[in-house]
């Protein structure tokens, strides 16, 4: 089967939607090699991320040749697709072209969250006009809908009705860098590259007013000094990043080690040299860095709202993630309680399982087969 795929975030976004983009066609190879997968992106780069995408067998790169890239996207790449006998078109990221079935073409949209939605406060009117066009088009004109947690599919229901038959929740797979175990010295050399404490607090993640960071911060300064642990944040930010510190040093906490950029490799070290991770996020699609942290057998706190109890599972440590001082106490206990730490670590680490691209990669694919000829889901084609 020729399946076709929105591989621009895949090439050029090193986050969320790049990361799921790049982890689906990663495991989808894996276990499916009989597949020819076709990528379609205005460009494409080549980096330590993306190499494995051009040089494997199984993917064939296709980008436009002439000046307008972003009309090649939504609309001239049609043509492309039946020149390749694209079977079935898989939208990564809230969008797909237009005309897919007058062409005959099948077609799924993965949609993440519709934040902009639920917080239209946080978005600039004209981006939110853009994405409620692109994301209400897809919806409505897909053959399917893979939304990534049963809170993404909730929202999709709410805000545009579609049928909730229509809609399949496949949940993300993360990086299997993060499932291995890093060694002693490895370790070691990651804390004296980063210069990180003997012990720390971790948050990953943009450094956004809805991911929340400063409710943190709050609940430390409500915790005794000597109880304190220092606070790494890993993420871009920007002027809410600028809030959280000015807010840290009115509190007179000075504890907060700030890594915008590490580079990949690193990560899982520091998710495992990590006491914990806190995310108390007020929304998300899923939560990946919470997957992350429980692949790295580090422990969670996350927010009891949003997609975050799914992605967590229900051993974490769940908090109000307006409470700061809810948030102050799973850190105490976590820290004080050796075997609370220790049930929630293993119980976390089995729950998180369910993500494995073992698990993931064959719902997807049975999706494709089901989408493509009714009837053979489970089949191979």
């Amino acid at each position: 089967m020729h399946i076709g795929y929105d591989a621009k975030r895949l090439f050029h976004n090193y986050t969320g939607l790049g990361n799921y983009s790049r982890t689906l066609l990663r495991s989808l190879a894996t276990y499916y090699p009989e597949q020819a997968y076709f990528l379609y992106s205005p460009s494409s780069r080549v980096n330590s991320e993306t190499q494995y995408f051009m040089s494997d067998p199984a993917f064939s790169v296709r980008t436009p040749r002439g000046p307008f890239k972003a009309w090649w996207r939504r609309i001239g790449v049609k043509r492309q697709l039946k020149r390749d006998r694209i079977a079935l078109y898989h939208g990564l990221s809230h969008e797909i072209p237009f005309g897919l079935k007058q062409a005959g073409i099948k077609s799924i949209v993965t949609i993440h969250d519709l934040i902009f939605l639920r917080y239209p406060e946080q978005y600039r009117w004209a981006d939110r006009q853009i994405y409620h066009f692109k994301f209400q088009h897809a919806c409505r004109h897909a053959d399917a809908i893979v939304a990534i947690s049963e809170s993404t599919k909730k929202d999709i229901i709410h805000y545009f009705g579609i049928p909730p038959e229509k809609i399949h929740v496949i949940y993300q797979s993360g990086h299997e860098r993060f499932l291995e175990r890093q060694t002693p010295q490895w370790l070691e050399q990651t804390r004296l590259r980063y210069q990180l404490p003997a012990r720390f607090l971790l948050y990953v993640g943009s450094v956004i007013e809805r991911k929340n960071l400063l409710q943190i911060v709050k609940a430390l300064a409500l915790m005794p000094a000597a109880d304190r642990l220092p606070l790494v944040i890993v993420g871009r930010g920007k002027a809410y990043l600028q809030q959280v510190i000015e807010h840290a040093r009115s509190e007179r906490l000075d504890s907060l080690l700030y890594f915008p950029d590490p580079s990949h490799e690193d990560l899982p070290a520091i998710y495992q040299l990590a006491d914990m991770l806190i995310y108390p996020s007020y929304c998300e699609g899923f939560g990946i860095p919470v997957l992350e942290a429980l692949w790295s057998y580090t422990p969670v706190i996350t927010s009891n709202v949003s997609s975050l109890p799914e992605a967590a599972g229900p051993h974490a440590c769940l908090v109000d993630p307006a409470s700061p001082e809810q948030i102050a106490e799973g850190i105490s206990r976590i820290l004080s309680d050796e075997a609370y730490r220790q049930y929630i670590t293993d119980e976390g680490y089995a729950y998180s399982r369910r993500f494995l691209p073992e698990v993931t990669a064959p719902q997807m694919m049975s999706l494709y087969e089901g989408i493509c000829e009714p009837g053979l889901e489970g089949h191979s084609l």
